[in-house]
């Protein structure tokens, strides 16, 4: 999951904090689904990579995805 976000272009402290909050949130089969979004490895940012989940319309891969892209951007996850 790290190494994913990081090919979608969020920098590896955030990528790893991200990764450790969505692998105990998400089910396998949505952290699959995520790891098949086609164009997330063209994510230039934050905000594409989110656009780019928005379309999966799966609100709580979206939810999840979100919130820990909040904490983890700005440090205040664990």
């Amino acid at each position: 999951m790290r190494s994913g976000l990081e090919r979608a272009g969020l920098s590896p402290r955030v990528s790893a904090c991200m990764a450790q909050r969505m692998v105990d949130r998400l089910s396998l089969a949505q952290l699959r689904r995520l790891g098949n979004l086609p164009h997330a490895r063209d994510a230039r940012s934050l905000p594409d990579f989110l656009r780019e989940v928005r379309a999966l319309g799966d609100p709580e891969i979206l939810g999840v995805t979100t919130s820990s892209a909040a904490l983890c951007a700005t440090g205040l996850a664990n």
